[in-house]
């Protein structure tokens, strides 16, 4: 898990590239009135108000952690806002599902969230008083929505970015993550909002690298999905994943405004949510079934993931422009391959020559 300072945000609102195409327009909204929380929670107005943005399977997840969470502390208000781009399941409105029956029934059936996590369509609304914004979209989105939300926010409020994408089983397992933030106060209450018994949270100030390799695991995860694909085995993908992070580590020393901690690499941040995505993540699944049938990516992504988005494909585009922008291609031969094999026609066969000339492999001990 990333976290981040909002502020960091909205200026990529200023200086990013211009926003991608809007979403499909929303549904309208519900005219039914927004729920409050069970009439037997006890509220805490003094506490800090908490708002998730984005009910993917990700923010549904991090909606029902918090939803608990808050319930023990004093330190926020008993109720969480889930933002909801509307949507219609089954004929109802998933705003009203999530109210109604307290599941996501789309992106998370079969978990209960807490009745006080209260699902609102518009999102004005949603951000309306909230001391803290938790982040949690696909990223091609997020410019939009910081836009639209600066100057509605309350003052003083801070926001962080989750940025993952976890399976439904995350939930249940015990888990491991790291949250980067440079201000320890912040960091503090970070943990009190996500740490669970089998959801533990490390905060490390090395925010800009965990944020990086929550961007740069999804590439390789790529290359571990073309492996699984041509039928190689666990080794081949450990060279994958060990040429990879070497990859992420120059690039997060070389792009990062702050010196870059190897630590922060051995977080779950680092090596432990690379393997993690390498295995089971969605960026592995469709490049898995890429190399085996031939589709577009695009076209596995509608079919496979239903819905849901890939990360890996537009995370790569973006760095490839920037490795061009700097002449640098030629420094990262494992992301830049697998850029050519997802956008420029090249074959699935050639990364395994990648892998195998990788100057990674060159002895350390020679000068």
């Amino acid at each position: 898990m990333e976290v981040h300072i909002a502020a960091a945000a909205l200026t990529f609102v200023k200086c990013g590239s211009p926003p991608p195409p809007p979403p499909p327009p929303p549904v309208e909204s519900s005219t039914k009135p927004i729920p409050s929380s069970d009439s037997t929670i006890k509220r805490l107005p003094e506490g800090l108000q908490v708002c998730v943005v984005g009910a993917g399977s990700w923010g549904t997840t991090i909606a029902k952690i918090v939803g608990s969470n808050v319930m023990n502390s004093k330190t926020f208000d008993n109720e969480v806002k889930l933002w909801v781009f509307e949507e219609i399941v089954d004929g109802r409105k998933l705003s009203d599902i999530i109210n109604e029956e307290h599941e996501n029934k789309k992106y998370l059936p079969g978990y209960k969230l807490m009745p006080n996590v209260v699902a609102i369509p518009d999102l004005m609304k949603a951000v309306d008083n909230a001391d803290i914004l938790v982040f949690i979209l696909p990223p091609e989105f997020i410019q939009k929505i910081c836009s639209e939300i600066v100057g509605h926010l309350k003052p003083g409020a801070f926001g962080i970015s989750l940025i993952k994408r976890p399976t439904a089983e995350d939930i249940v397992p015990a888990g491991s993550s790291s949250s980067g933030c440079t201000n320890k106060t912040h960091g503090k209450i970070f943990k009190e909002l996500f740490e669970t018994l089998n959801f533990r949270i490390t905060v490390v100030e090395d925010n800009e690298a965990v944020e990086l390799c929550g961007a740069l695991k999804n590439i390789v995860a790529l290359g571990a999905g073309f492996t699984d694909g041509l039928g190689h085995g666990d080794n081949t993908k450990a060279a994958v994943i060990r040429l990879g992070l070497m990859e992420m580590i120059k690039f997060s020393k070389i792009f990062c405004k702050r010196p870059v901690h190897l630590r922060t690499f051995l977080e779950s941040s680092g090596i432990a949510d690379l393997i993690t995505t390498c295995y089971g993540g969605r960026s592995r699944k469709v490049a898995e079934a890429f190399a085996q049938t031939g589709k577009s990516i695009e076209e596995l992504e509608k079919e496979i993931l239903k819905g849901q988005k890939l990360q890996g494909l537009p995370t790569v585009k973006e760095l490839y422009k920037i490795l061009k922008k700097k002449n640098m291609d030629e420094e990262f031969p494992l992301f830049v391959c697998i850029y050519q094999i997802c956008c420029e026609g090249k074959s699935v066969n050639d990364f395994i020559c990648c892998l195998q000339t990788h100057p990674g492999h060159e002895d350390l001990t020679k000068d």
